[in-house]
């Protein structure tokens, strides 16, 4: 097969699934091992960009997604009706924050962090789908694990969890510190 239709093929796929198909799933239709299907879509990518066409590729982990380009926005809220915008609020953004550097985690471990309830930082974080159920852990109850969605990854602009900047031991101290003022405060009053 001639490379103009393995990238006409692709191209169907991803425009026609809307989310993200693994790598492994094109190369079988395409006839090709995974790693020429994945230069195959990256020179694709270069391509859209080069062009500067209205579309991109992303790659997320092992899985390709076609989308819209961020400079596209603007007109297509004027063809469509404007989307709903999530609201993160500090909660909400703290615990997205414990559940993307610790994930898997437990709704208990999250409050054990935070040292409050975060139900409804979590629920609110399962609405806007950042992240979701990966599965239970094997205690009594079962309790559910939580992890980080590809829509966290397409959101916060990162293929994988891994490129989320690191916490240096400086910085934990800091925090630590930062707590303990609080604290202070709080008992001062």
């Amino acid at each position: 097969m001639e490379i103009k239709k393995m990238e006409s093929i692709i191209e169907a796929i991803l425009f026609t699934m809307g989310d993200s198909v693994e790598a492994s799933r094109i190369a079988k239709v395409i006839e090709q091992d995974t790693e020429t299907t994945k230069k195959i879509i990256r020179n694709m990518m270069l391509r859209y960009e080069e062009e500067d066409r209205g579309v991109r590729i992303l790659e997320l982990e092992n899985s390709f997604q076609m989308c819209t380009k961020k400079e596209m926005y603007e007109y297509l809220i004027r063809i469509a009706k404007q989307p709903k915008h999530y609201h993160l609020t500090d909660v909400v953004l703290e615990t997205l924050s414990i559940i993307a550097y610790k994930q898997p985690v437990t709704r208990l471990e999250i409050e054990k962090i935070r040292g409050v309830k975060s139900d409804h930082a979590v629920n609110k974080l399962i609405e806007y789908n950042l992240v979701g159920e990966v599965g239970r852990m094997d205690a009594p109850g079962r309790p559910i694990l939580f992890g980080t969605t590809e829509e966290f990854l397409r959101r916060f602009g990162v293929q994988s969890v891994d490129e989320l900047p690191g916490i240096t031991q400086e910085k934990i101290e800091d925090f630590k510190a930062e707590a303990e003022d609080e604290i202070q405060l709080k008992l001062n009053l």
